[in-house]
């Protein structure tokens, strides 16, 4: 327990409990705690009877990253996006590619402080069309990306969180109802996934996925990292496929990408191309139009193709377009097919550069 005076701003999703612990209701976790203490995201306090959010306004660094990155290949393609994050995870993922962000323990790695304001305003003077709450899941800071959100919109700027879709349900509606779009991780198809090498739980995913499809306008893509001997098993992407297939629908963009050793998984290979290409085809088949392969250089699998008369509409060398047949209302310039997603007259050029920016700190 950690008795010394925690800094932050309120929380708003925590009730008191009978026994004195005071309970944070952001995540499925629901950690109660003592005076002092910490939620497993760490970055949740109690202080002074109250839940506090300790990384307001900190940030791990802010780049400019291609939109198709986070990754969001039906989401103002080729557009630049102004991305940051914090520190800390309410999952604990054995393979986490981020872990230096989501598993820090010590604020001092969250050394650059931004207003929303100044975020919103980097963003319009950088050329970026969106701000997206990325490298650890912006979940557990709630409080600060809706700001930032609504900071952003009051400039036209849109908002993408990059997330594993763990959090309550009541705090999820106020947390969707400020993004534009969001790419959701959806690490496994099994509970024993989850469980044992996420400490979570499958369920409430799904959950936020069918809260998504049917209850907001939000576009959103899923992403599922194959790991050998873990969820790349073609039963577990048959189940996953059939599952969006059924509950979502076949226009929602599903993504396929390779784990390399990472964490506390460094003795598992990385993911062969040929797992990728065998859950394409397997989502393909189960009848989903849009899915990709990611973390692997395949052509064929990272571009778009319409579901009227199979041209390609998107094509795409890494984050680099090499290809657009899009007319201005997001239909095949061939057949007329739509395409589904959200698409300007025309796309970005931002390609796949990754550029460093400085945002002006608190005053």
């Amino acid at each position: 327990m950690d008795q010394s005076v925690i800094e932050g701003v309120p929380g708003r999703y925590w009730h008191r409990l009978e026994d004195g612990r005071v309970q944070c209701d952001l995540c499925p976790r629901y950690c109660k705690l003592h005076e002092g203490q910490r939620g497993l995201c760490f970055v949740r306090a109690r202080q002074n009877d109250q839940i506090l959010l300790t990384t307001y306004g900190r940030s791990s660094g802010f780049c400019i990253d291609p939109i198709e990155k986070k990754p969001l290949n039906h989401f103002l393609p080729g557009t630049p996006v102004l991305s940051f994050g914090t520190a800390g995870c309410n999952l604990t993922c054995k393979f986490c590619q981020n872990w230096d962000i989501s598993k820090a323990r010590a604020l001092d790695r969250i050394q650059d402080r931004a207003s929303p304001e100044a975020i919103a305003q980097a963003a319009v003077k950088s050329g970026c069309r969106s701000v997206a709450f990325t490298y650890n899941d912006p979940v557990i800071f709630l409080e600060y990306a809706v700001d930032v959100a609504q900071a952003c919109r009051a400039r036209g700027i849109k908002t993408v969180a990059v997330s594993a879709g763990y959090i309550a349900r009541e705090p999820r509606t106020e947390f969707f109802r400020h993004m534009d779009a969001a790419n959701i991780d959806l690490k496994g198809f099994t509970e024993g996934f989850y469980k044992t090498l996420c400490s979570g739980k499958l369920d409430p995913v799904l959950e936020t996925l069918e809260y998504l499809e049917h209850e907001t306008d939000v576009w959103f893509e899923i992403t599922t990292l194959l790991i050998p001997g873990e969820n790349d098993a073609c039963e577990e992407i048959e189940a996953e496929s059939r599952w969006v297939m059924e509950h979502l629908g076949p226009d929602v963009p599903l993504h396929f990408t390779a784990f390399h050793p990472d964490w506390k998984m460094m003795e598992t290979p990385a993911t062969p191309p040929a797992t990728l290409k065998m859950a394409r085809r397997i989502a393909l088949e189960a009848g989903l139009h849009y899915v990709y392969t990611g973390n692997i250089h395949d052509g064929a699998g990272q571009s778009t193709y319409c579901q009227g008369c199979g041209a390609i509409l998107i094509g795409r060398d890494w984050y680099d377009l090499t290809a657009w047949n899009l007319s201005a209302d997001g239909r095949c310039v061939d057949c007329g097919a739509a395409c589904a997603g959200v698409f300007d007259a025309g796309h970005g050029t931002w390609g796949r550069r990754r550029q460093s920016i400085t945002v002006p700190a608190f005053r």
